[in-house]
């Protein structure tokens, strides 16, 4: 029979295999999960989220899918001893480590751990112990750990390549603790992608198909017939920034991890060669790994953050996908300076600009590169109240996300958030201070109102204003909502001491004129 149709019959009974094994589905579940952790996370801190759990599961099961084809059809040409043994021990020793860091959902540091523990077993050679014991020991002597070791690497290539595509795209917003306990915006680049692989292994027995070539591990000079074995694996990437951009990070992660797995891929290729390559990879699989993550955090630690408040403007950490701020060019590590003509340098500052004018907004922006620029966009009704935006945290953010060494079961516990233990002090000084300079101004406002009647009638006139508030409230929140309050209106005055926050403060030029309310 023709051997190139011997082939596709094989790739198809295998990939009919896949869909029959537990671990496929179980990747897919780990997928969903990592991205439904996300949205909790996103939700916690912003009670809003960017993108949903199910259409980034969906993306990644995409792309995974894509990847899984295409390393398929390289291993034609590389080939590895792969048996279900290996695969069932590689998906035990991803779900042990993954319960001490989160990070270890990886193949290399399965297959490495794997590698590193059959070198110590063979050293060993005790034959004593339970007959379950007996079992896992043969099945670990009996991996391939340099066919592993390369499918992992070129695994790690595909996966520098995946977080170029797509890091930055979903890339998910975070507020950090910073330094001196001060909360720092930030970008996690993550993802977990399962991977379908259909690797080419030496047949077993009479049934398989012949090759015109020898593939690089060609299993010895009795492997004539070659077989395609059904290996679902599951890869997944972690890093935060708050000193890049989020594509900036995607870049230089990728651009690391491509390197990474093209030297674990080149030393188990050369264990063919000689041997104690292997074990030399085992240990470089970690040690390179880890290596890694501390060159992310020195670079980190050696810039200032991109996402803090600095009094200047309003620093934005995230645009929602499809919101008005996106459609007006809004990006991330942009500093709003002013809306509709007034300055913004909190973000109470900014709603109360916003609602000054419901129907149209005009903002003062300084972009990445420093130069301001200058956006204006029509507001209709049902559109989002914030545009939008996700702020930059202040000193009043309730939650912070928790450090990324977290383990398995401190994520199922929080969701990967905690509460900032200066939370709760921050907002009690902010409504402190908001209720003070409220009292002020309707002090000022009543003692305007009056036309001079001397200090005894303004402290008495600022003491009943609360009384006064009760009956006025209505008109002043009618035409706080307008537009109009300036510091000469009673009605705004006592509006604000009946505790509306979101209305329009007057303007603070002295200048001004005062604006009219609306009919």
């Amino acid at each position: 029979m023709d051997p190139l149709w011997e082939g596709l019959r094989a790739a198809g009974q295998a990939y009919l295999d896949l869909l029959t094994l537990p671990y496929f589905y179980l990747a897919i579940v780990l997928t969903w999960w990592h991205a439904a952790r996300e949205t909790a996370l996103q939700r916690k801190m912003f009670h809003v989220r960017l993108y949903g759990a199910l259409s980034i599961t969906l993306k990644r099961l995409g792309a995974g899918v894509l990847v899984g084809v295409a390393l398929s059809v390289a291993s034609l040409a590389t080939g590895a001893e792969l048996t279900p043994g290996t695969l069932v021990c590689v998906w035990a020793a991803t779900l042990l480590l993954t319960l001490f860091r989160l990070r270890y959902i990886c193949l290399a540091y399965a297959a490495g751990a794997l590698g590193m523990l059959q070198a110590a077993l063979s050293a060993v050679e005790d034959g004593s112990g339970p007959e379950w014991i007996g079992h896992i020991i043969r099945a670990i002597d009996q991996i391939d750990v340099a066919g592993l070791l390369l499918v992992a690497g070129l695994l790690h290539v595909a996966e520098g390549l995946l977080v170029r595509l797509q890091g930055a795209r979903t890339a998910v917003p975070l507020f950090l603790e910073g330094k001196r306990g001060k909360p720092v915006g930030a970008y996690a680049l993550s993802g977990v992608w399962p991977i379908p692989l259909v690797w080419l292994v030496p047949a077993a027995g009479t049934s398989g198909f012949a090759l015109p070539w020898t593939p690089w591990f060609g299993g010895g000079a009795d492997a004539l017939l070659w077989s395609l074995l059904a290996f679902p694996v599951l890869i997944g990437f972690s890093e935060r920034t708050t000193t890049y951009w989020p594509e900036q990070k995607a870049r230089m992660s990728g651009y690391l991890l491509m390197v990474y797995g093209a030297v674990i891929a080149l030393l188990a290729a050369g264990s063919v060669y000689w041997a104690p390559l292997a074990i030399v990879a085992s240990v470089l699989v970690f040690a390179l790994h880890e290596g890694l993550v501390w060159i992310s955090r020195f670079r980190e630690a050696g810039r200032q953050p991109l996402y803090a408040q600095d009094g200047s403007g309003v620093r934005i950490l995230a645009v929602l996908p499809g919101s008005p701020a996106m459609e007006m060019g809004l990006m991330a590590g942009e500093t709003i300076l002013k809306v509709n003509g007034r300055a913004t340098r909190t973000k109470e500052e900014l709603y109360a600009a916003l609602q000054r004018q419901s129907a149209f907004s005009k903002m003062e922006v300084v972009n990445r590169e420093g130069h301001v620029k200058f956006l204006q966009r029509a507001r209709y009704a049902g559109e989002h109240y914030q545009l939008g935006l996700i702020l930059a945290p202040d000193d009043a953010a309730e939650f912070v996300a928790a450090p990324r060494a977290a383990s398995l079961w401190r994520s199922l516990r929080d969701a990967g958030a905690r509460r900032r233990e200066d939370a709760a002090a921050a907002l009690a000084f902010a409504s402190a201070e908001s209720g003070a300079a409220t009292g002020e101004q309707a002090a000022a406002g009543d003692a305007a109102s009056t036309g001079g009647a001397g200090d005894g009638a303004a402290a008495e006139t600022a003491e009943e204003g609360s009384a006064a508030a009760a009956g006025a409230a209505p008109d002043s929140a009618n035409a706080m909502h307008a537009g109009s309050g300036t510091a000469s209106d009673p009605r705004a005055a006592e509006g604000k001491s009946a505790g509306i926050s979101l209305s329009a403060p007057a303007p603070e030029d002295p200048g001004l004129p005062p604006r009219r309310a609306r009919r």
